[in-house]
């Protein structure tokens, strides 16, 4: 298979069922566990197996691959050789199908260098297609993505947290006698008031 080194069972796996039900899927790896650069993948059918071969033959997944998602059903391959092959060589452009043959609205592209790809990113997602607005990432294993997301996640928490410092008054030596909505009533003539207690 030629697989680059960081593939890992669970990416071997997510490329190759999208062509089909899959009996087994395994990385070879040396003793220390280390991948030997090819796998297996057992479809449950030929038909499956053949166009797996097919569409992935000759395909890198690492740096020089690009998702293209979210455009329309009637999208072919050769539009997406068109449109990406403004922005270098492309090795192999793939659209990925369901077991009818129909199109999933994504694919992949891969080209022969990773300056080429991330060209291609910059120049066409967010792009509007037909009314639809597609998404071009470099593809990236699941690990990368979470690890991406993760990060999107805690910055988000800290501009929150940063944006809210200081909104918040504590008063103290209250009489008992003031309640909740009276706290409300006295602070409402100074903004609007989004939790109190």
């Amino acid at each position: 298979m030629n697989l680059d080194k960081t593939i890992d069972h669970k990416a071997l796996h997510d490329t190759f069922s999208t062509f089909g039900h899959i009996l087994s899927c395994k990385i070879a790896t040396d003793g220390s566990g280390q991948s030997k650069g090819y796998g297996f993948v057992q479809f449950e059918n030929a038909e499956s197996a053949q166009s797996a071969i097919d569409k992935l033959n000759g395909m890198l997944i690492n740096d020089k691959q690009v998702y293209v998602g979210h455009f329309l059903q009637s999208f072919s391959e050769d539009d997406l050789k068109n449109t990406f092959g403004e922005y270098g060589t492309i090795t192999s452009a793939v659209l990925m199908r369901d077991a009818d043959g129909r199109s999933k609205c994504f694919g992949f592209v891969n080209f022969e260098s990773p300056e080429d790809a991330a060209k291609a990113v910059e120049a066409l997602n967010g792009k509007k297609v037909d009314d639809k607005e597609w998404y071009v990432g470099k593809a990236q294993k699941k690990s990368e993505r979470e690890q991406e997301l993760k990060g999107r996640f805690e910055q988000t928490v800290k501009e929150t947290v940063d944006k809210y410092q200081g909104v918040n008054l504590y008063l103290k030596n209250l009489d008992d006698s003031i309640s909740d909505e009276k706290l409300k009533e006295i602070f409402s003539e100074f903004g609007t008031i989004t939790s109190y207690k």
